[in-house]
């Protein structure tokens, strides 16, 4: 008797079926009735209607109709690995997940992806790109990732991209001066990297560590290719394939040459946040504003490394869902408003997109040494639904609980103030970190192929005065990179901002009061303040620690 009527599926899991080859199995229907052919159907005679009692054939065709799920709203095309994260040196005196103990293993799953294309698009098309890394410790997933974007969307008339059709692109972003930092990472070289083993990967959102003492930093996360980086240039990108990324890393993982990351951190305590707004205007709870790495050095913390290719890339790629809300002990979220959106945001896109029990599928399930247990039921494709267990507090089945191991109201509980709406200003302090970027990073080949690149984008742009109002924004960023880029489009931009009003944000730099709040807003009661949201001098407790 063949080994596929000894085992059987009585008891099998994922890492059974994952690791079955074709010669062990029999062909059946999803109910497990085996069928002599997949192509057999039965009609009405030999040349009748085929009948609708034929379960088989109804069985069969609509599977095939369902295989799809929805893609992501976002980073939609994608590729990833399997590996193992290995903390090298402890980070125990600031963070209590016990991941961060030297020598500590974990295994990881990781997905790069683009960001505004579809699940077809071109790996090799200039965009922001994401970075997503599972790692499935002992007390229990922790995902960490990076991260405008329906304006990378097609537009809802032409259905054209931004690649034929950039006016919505630039319309947005002449709108939003705060993204001219990511602006300029995306048109610059970085824009393009050369395959996905070439890129770094960085949080961008501020969370606090926590350590055993309930002492706590703030903290980013930066994960630094082994590597080094490489990109590729417009015309590059052009000739490559639009699997190239994806092919890449199968391939090299394949052929043993497994990529390599290293996961570093930049720490500060809650008073050196406090004095780097009221010192520097960088406010750690914005998205958009850098650390200065001179003042707070990257410290490495481990290791990791990608050596599994996926063995099916729907179950174990396209299936997996990454959730800024998964938190080990150890790791909170700090006040940055667009995290605070996102803790939500993800696990409802997961519920909708895979299902409300995505995370008990193999790929997102936690590997943990304890079972566990909690007062959620049903739903669709709930495959571990607690047996009998009581789904409510029993006292005739009591559940077990685990003493806290953070002290939550001393690490988000020292906030205070009144419920305030709010919305950003833009600022002086915005345009340091891009002005670093063009003066001091950019070099002159790498200046010269961001001019070209975005005035060839803005070439598909159909309103002059988005044009405009864009070189406006570069110009508060260098008069020379508007000048530039004025002479590569043929259009004269404006002064600067100071004349301006914009849709997503107020305007701190204008001049005339009426200016000063956005597009649609009095100016009375308009939703600012004085810090901008930025950590101020007493807005915090005295519970941090040092955190160099």
């Amino acid at each position: 008797m063949s080994s596929a009527h000894t085992s059987g599926d009585q008891f099998r899991d994922y890492q059974d079926d994952r690791a079955a080859k074709s010669q062990d199995t029999i062909y059946t229907t999803a109910n497990g009735v085996p069928m002599p052919h997949p192509y057999e159907t039965q009609r009405m005679g030999e040349n009748g209607p085929l009948l609708l009692q034929d379960f088989h054939l109804i069985d069969l065709l609509s599977h095939f109709d369902r295989e799809r799920i929805p893609e992501r709203v976002v980073h939609a095309k994608g590729s990833g690995a399997h590996g193992i994260y290995k903390t090298t040196k402890s980070l125990s005196d600031l963070c209590l997940a016990d991941m961060f103990e030297e020598g500590k293993e974990c295994p990881i799953t990781v997905r790069f992806s683009a960001v505004g294309g579809e699940s077809g698009s071109h790996d090799c098309a200039r965009d922001p790109r994401g970075f997503s890394v599972k790692f499935k410790t002992d007390e229990g997933n922790w995902d960490l990732f990076p991260h405008f974007i329906h304006t990378q969307k097609r537009d809802p008339s032409t259905h054209l991209t931004h690649a034929d059709d950039s006016t919505a692109f630039w319309d947005y972003l002449s709108q939003n001066p705060e993204s001219v930092h990511q602006v300029m990472i995306l048109m610059g070289d970085r824009g393009i990297p050369d395959g996905y083993r070439f890129m770094h990967g960085y949080f961008g959102h501020t969370v606090k560590l926590v350590n055993k003492k309930g002492e706590w930093v703030y903290c980013q996360f930066h994960m630094i290719s082994q590597q080094g980086t490489k990109f590729l240039t417009q015309e590059q990108a052009a000739e490559k394939s639009p699997d190239y990324s994806q092919k890449d890393l199968y391939n090299a993982i394949e052929s043993g040459d497994f990529p390599k990351w290293s996961l570093e951190v930049q720490t500060m305590s809650a008073k050196e946040a406090e004095e780097l707004w009221e010192k520097q205007k960088i406010n750690v709870f914005d998205l958009t504003h850098v650390w200065p790495h001179a003042q707070f050095p990257l410290r490495k913390v481990g290791e990791f490394i990608l050596n599994e290719n996926a063995k099916n890339y729907f179950a174990e790629i396209e299936q997996v869902a990454f959730n800024p809300a998964h938190l080990p002990p150890g790791i909170e979220p700090s006040a940055d408003p667009v995290l605070q959106s996102r803790l939500f945001s993800y696990p409802d896109a997961h519920r909708h997109r895979v299902g409300v029990n995505y995370q008990q599928l193999p790929v997102n399930a936690p590997r943990v040494d304890y079972r566990m247990a909690n007062f959620q039921r049903d739903g669709g494709m709930a495959f571990f639904n607690q047996g009998a267990r009581p789904n409510y507090i029993s006292s005739i089945e009591p559940i077990a609980f685990r003493e806290r191991t953070v002290n939550l109201d001393k690490v988000h509980g020292n906030f205070a103030g009144h419920a305030v709406t709010f919305l950003s200003e833009i600022r002086e302090e915005d345009f340091v970190a891009p002005r670093a970027l063009w003066e001091r990073v950019f070099d002159d080949g790498a200046k010269e192929r961001f001019v070209k690149n975005v005035a060839g984008h803005m070439a598909n742009c159909r309103v002059e005065e988005i044009i405009r109002r864009q070189i406006g924004i570069f110009r508060e960023v260098s008069g020379e990179l508007a000048q530039r880029l004025e002479k590569a489009t043929g259009v004269r931009g404006y002064d600067g901002i100071r004349e301006l009003r914009f849709n997503g944000t107020h305007n701190g730099m204008a001049r005339s009061a009426d200016k000063k709040v956005a597009n649609g807003m009095k100016g009375t009661g308009v939703s600012r303040c004085e810090s901008n949201g930025a950590p101020v001098s007493g807005c915090h407790g005295s519970n941090g620690v040092a955190a160099r």
